[in-house]
């Protein structure tokens, strides 16, 4: 029998975001770009997949020199499949949904940040906390004062 290759997720993965960038600002170049002053249709479409696909081209080649790892497979040790992170990305999200209809935006960045990052097991209570907050921060300085998005920064009720 011969030995099967091993196949490595990252590289596979970058490679793809790679074709998918360039995909993207291949059809966005149909379109008029402009310049950064007066942005044309194309230039979103066209700055996101470049960034897209660099990111693919990084991921790709860090994952080149590494020898891939044993995977248990996304079971927890006790055999069971380990759905924690994607429970706890859905729960963060439908919390940042009500949270942000009915108690603005602070207490909904900070639960759907807080929830989330308790959905990887190497994070702690305290880490998900001090990630909140700083997100917390971002969120108004972004949102709320650059962008001035219409979404009150804490409220009560509907």
């Amino acid at each position: 029998m011969r030995p099967t290759k091993s196949f490595n997720k990252d590289y596979y993965g970058g490679a793809l975001m790679v074709i998918i960038g360039l995909a993207a600002v291949y059809a966005s170049i149909q379109y008029k770009l402009g310049t950064l002053q007066r942005m044309g249709p194309g230039f979103f479409p066209c700055a996101v997949g470049a960034l897209l696909a660099l990111s693919g081209l990084l991921i790709a080649l860090s994952a080149r020199g590494e020898k891939p790892q044993a995977e248990t497979g996304g079971h927890h040790p006790t055999g069971l499949p380990d759905l924690r992170g994607g429970l706890c990305i859905v729960a963060g999200t439908v919390a940042f949904l009500v949270l942000g209809n009915y108690c603005g935006l602070l207490p909904a960045t900070f639960a759907i940040v807080f929830i989330c990052a308790l959905g990887d097991r190497s994070n702690t209570v305290l880490q998900a906390f001090v990630l909140s907050v700083a997100m917390m921060v971002i969120a108004t300085v972004v949102f709320w004062w650059a962008l001035q998005l219409q979404l009150p920064l804490i409220k009560w009720g509907a």
